[in-house]
């Protein structure tokens, strides 16, 4: 379920549709499984797959960045685990830097927001 590769960032930062937030930048696009085929993980080529990005300039504190990432990912196998048939996109979170991450609520609450107008999921 996770992204790696240079040219599928490239190819998300090119071909995606960006829905924009106070605290982040969520960017979804079509899945080229023809650019991960080079990483050998051939069963989930198709399958909906994810990348966070939290940039240094939000936490000088691996440990703050990584519980944040921690926070999003577990939102989404919550909602996604019940859901067998998902879409064969790529989601790219961006963090902004200049926005305060004390509130989790607030953090968790932007980003079920902008999932859900992405149409990713359905209410």
């Amino acid at each position: 379920m996770r992204l790696k590769g240079h040219r599928t960032f490239d190819y998300i930062h090119k071909n995606s549709v960006k829905y924009y937030g106070k605290l982040m930048t969520l960017k979804i696009a079509r899945s080229n499984p023809k650019i991960l085929i080079s990483h050998k993980n051939i069963d989930s080529l198709e399958n909906f797959k994810i990348a966070i990005a939290i940039s240094k300039k939000v936490s000088k504190k691996a440990v703050l960045r990584n519980k944040i990432r921690r926070l999003l990912q577990d939102w989404l196998f919550k909602n996604f685990g019940q859901v067998k048939n998902h879409k064969p996109y790529w989601l790219l979170v961006n963090l902004n830097s200049g926005a305060s991450f004390n509130n989790e609520i607030k953090l968790l609450e932007e980003f079920q927001h902008l999932i859900y107008k992405s149409g990713l999921l359905n209410d």
